[in-house]
């Protein structure tokens, strides 16, 4: 059996990985209101914090500690997956991330218990 050759220190490409983090692609209100919708879709309380924190982040943690009168560390305190965010604070980061709650009917086949 043929011996393989060890790549040389030149032939050996280094890739650079980063962590996706998708608060670098809400760019828009509309891209916003997109993700937020998904989210709120999946009634996973966790995944909708997460979600929240994400596209404040996009916009700005700063911009919208000033937008809601809540503190920077309040609103990372605010929707960590485990926190139970008030609807009022919810309300004033989405008005501040240019996007609104609409209320839709259920389709039959979506219903919960």
């Amino acid at each position: 059996m043929p011996k393989r050759s060890q790549p040389s220190s030149k032939q050996s490409a280094k890739i650079r990985v980063t962590k996706f983090d998708a608060a670098d692609y809400l760019k828009t209100p509309t891209a916003i209101a997109a993700y937020l919708t998904e989210a709120f879709e999946t009634n996973d309380h966790a995944y909708i914090c997460n979600a929240l924190d994400t596209a404040a982040r996009a916009k700005g943690m700063g911009d919208i500690s000033k937008a809601t009168g809540l503190s920077r560390e309040s609103l990372y305190k605010t929707f960590k997956e485990t926190a139970k965010p008030e609807f009022e604070t919810v309300r004033k980061v989405m008005n501040s991330l240019g996007v609104k709650l609409v209320a839709v009917p259920i389709d039959d086949q979506q219903k919960v218990a």
